[in-house]
């Protein structure tokens, strides 16, 4: 009798493969529900379809016994249904136990533990000290200004250090004791919801102490728009790099407020500004009511990328930074960042709703939310910059100030 197929997972991070002798789709779990990490040859790419909730087993063998002629098909299938259920990739009891387990055992945990360490920068203290000074090594002095906040990517930082080292370089040594404000891309978090969590942040500086009576606070003036202790925390970068620099240059005793913000998609696609969401509104209202009480007691920091474009992120081309596609890219990108400079919320987000963000910002709800709750700021664009994360894809991002 015919068996339903469990659907393949929507919130897998899939690409094609990087091992040249292994052709393929690379499929990971960004969740880290599992540590898993397939690579599905060409010949199986396309029975992945067949895991979408409608199709049967014998749909999967049907299609198998067309592209291989083998009349035993059963083996091969069952073989990939079994090898992408205990990888965690399917929506089926297993995933469900792996994401009830992950999820718990962060809500457990005294701290949030450093998740790119030993990946995205050295995992040792005195190795990263060297590596952030190489990254910021030539920094120019800047005169004094009023700064209110600074924006940087959340790109690796090795691809993106120019645009670190612009952001941070403007730093004055006489920010130590403010409370860092991380509006930080919450790539994996629920659309207009906010992920906060009262937890510090470690990295291998030490403990970035979450200052809790602003996370209290934000939680009773907008609890509907808010998700506590989001496990999103456990695994996202745009904070966790933005933390590792703010360490580097102030030492590990800092504090923070890590809010993550999820993109505001409904805005995006169906019109209408962010805020015409009731609970969208009422957490720029308590985040602007923070802002106006704490005053130069806080120092805002967003970690940002922009553009997003190539065949990593589901376009039918390839390209190469600062050529062909990229350039009106690049023209697009800097009218964008005009408007967020002038403070033109409104404006910014006119332009991020057009072709329903084909560029794919990875940075528009931050900055969107730092917008509406300290408008009026002057923004200078530091450095602006395009890498190829991989040969076919191109990330764009920049390092800008905000000063009052």
């Amino acid at each position: 009798m015919a068996k339903t197929l469990p659907p393949l997972r929507t919130n897998l991070d899939v690409m094609p493969s990087p091992v040249d002798e292994r052709p393929g789709l690379l499929v990971r779990d960004s969740y880290r529900y599992s540590d898993a990490t397939l690579i599905v040859p060409p010949l199986l790419v396309e029975c992945l379809r067949f895991f979408d909730g409608r199709h049967t087993d014998l749909d999967l063998r049907e299609h198998l016994f067309r592209v291989t002629g083998e009349l035993e098909t059963g083996r091969h299938a069952d073989h990939l249904c079994q090898t992408l259920s205990e990888a965690g990739f399917l929506e089926d009891e297993v995933y469900g136990r792996l994401k009830q387990e992950r999820e718990a055992e962060f809500a457990r945990a005294p701290s949030r533990e450093p998740a790119h360490a030993g990946a995205a920068y050295p995992a040792e203290a005195e190795a990263l000290r060297t590596t952030v000074a190489g990254y910021l090594d030539g920094a120019l002095p800047e005169p004094r200004r009023r700064l209110a906040g600074i924006a940087a990517p959340h790109v690796s930082p090795a691809g993106g250090w120019q645009s670190y080292r612009a952001a941070y370089q403007v730093l004055e040594d006489d920010l130590a004791d403010r409370v860092f404000v991380i509006l930080g891309t919450s790539h994996f978090g629920e659309p207009e919801r906010f992920g906060l969590t009262r937890k510090p942040y470690v990295t291998p500086y030490g403990a970035a102490q979450t200052e809790a009576s602003l996370v209290d606070f934000l939680e009773r003036a907008a609890p509907d728009a808010v998700a506590l202790e989001d496990y999103c925390h456990a695994v996202e970068h745009s904070i966790e790099f933005q933390v590792v620099f703010l360490q580097h240059l102030f030492g590990r005793q800092i504090r923070i407020l890590p809010v993550l913000c999820g993109a505001f998609a409904r805005s995006v696609y169906e019109g209408g500004l962010p805020e015409s969401q009731d609970r969208v509104a009422r957490f720029f209202g308590a985040l602007g009511e923070l802002a106006a009480r704490e005053g130069d007691r806080l120092f805002w920091v967003l970690g940002i990328d922009l553009a997003h474009m190539g065949v990593r992120y589901g376009d039918p081309f390839p390209v190469r930074e600062n050529w062909g596609e990229m350039i009106e890219v690049e023209a697009r990108d800097r009218d964008r960042l005009g408007r967020v400079l002038a403070s033109d919320a409104a404006g910014f987000w006119e332009r991020v709703q057009e072709r329903h963000d084909d560029l794919k910002w990875c940075g528009s709800a931050p900055l969107y939310t730092f917008l509406r709750a300290v408008p009026g700021l002057r923004g200078r664009l530091l450095h602006y910059q395009q890498w190829n994360i991989d040969p076919q894809s191109v990330v764009s991002f920049a390092g800008l100030a905000f000063e009052r």
